[in-house]
């Protein structure tokens, strides 16, 4: 327990000070994905005070693309924090992140408790756990020395680069079009930096949260009503620079926009 606590200081003191994070020191540094998940629960304990209330969850590595990019064949979680969410056309400072980078996503907004006791979850059970989808930009932080070299533990420990979102209008569940079928364009400054479907993310964005209410209950924890679960990108993360403009557009479900001074 003393090297979960060891390394979650590390590491949220690197957050809190917005220096980049080098390697843990091989004493602390998690083993596996299992001890980093344990690590990541301690950082969002010492992050609270200044983030705020976690609010909900992202997942990350859910298409190809970004299991490529990353090379981490499966999906992996992290948290979202109050203070790290913004309504659509906010201007955020970059200096406020390390290196800061976006993604086109499809959030959702759950309108039921999602207990472990429930599990196993299907991407059928989850949908009817769904108040809204989201058009949305997740905000990411290459925090890091070298991401490369980090590997997968140590990267979910530090929730895996999540930085924050920023969400559009909501669309109820009953009016949401096919997920599958859904576009998403991530326009820099007026020009496409990528695009991807809603299949891109494990077949239906319903498949990743299935995925997480499963991985949150063999912990033993649950997803809740209210919470907001970022679903994975349909497009390769674009690193920006401070000026850039950003519109993520998602067919059927809207835009969302965020600048960066």
């Amino acid at each position: 327990m003393d090297n979960i606590l060891a390394a979650a200081r590390t590491i949220a003191a690197a957050r809190r000070g917005r220096t980049p994070l080098n390697s843990l020191d091989a004493a602390v540094a998690p083993k596996d994905e299992a001890d980093g998940y344990r690590i990541q629960r301690a950082v969002h304990d010492l992050l609270l005070p200044q983030f705020g209330a976690m609010v909900g969850y992202k997942i990350g590595c859910t298409s190809a693309v970004m299991q490529q990019y990353l090379g981490i064949p499966h999906p992996c979680g992290g948290g979202v924090f109050a203070k790290g969410v913004h309504d659509s056309g906010a201007q955020l400072a970059a200096a406020d992140f390390v290196r800061v980078g976006v993604e086109c996503e499809i959030a959702v907004k759950l309108a039921r408790d999602m207990p472990p006791s429930e599990a196993p979850f299907t991407a059928e059970w989850v949908a009817e756990a769904i108040e809204a989808y989201f058009p949305a930009i997740e905000i990411v932080d290459d925090r890091y020395v070298k991401w490369e070299t980090m590997g997968a533990p140590t990267l979910v420990a530090d929730d895996f680069f999540a930085a924050g979102c920023v969400l559009g209008e909501p669309v109820s569940r009953t009016k949401a079009p096919d997920l599958r079928a859904v576009t998403g364009r991530a326009i820099i400054n007026g020009e496409l930096a990528g695009q991807g479907t809603g299949a891109d993310v494990l077949g239906h964005p319903h498949n990743a949260l299935a995925w997480l209410a499963n991985h949150l209950a063999a912990e033993g924890k649950g997803l809740h009503a209210g919470q907001i679960v970022l679903t994975g990108s349909l497009v390769k993360t674009v690193w920006l620079n401070a000026g850039d403009k950003v519109k993520m557009e998602l067919s059927g479900l809207g835009n969302v926009l965020v600048s960066f001074s």
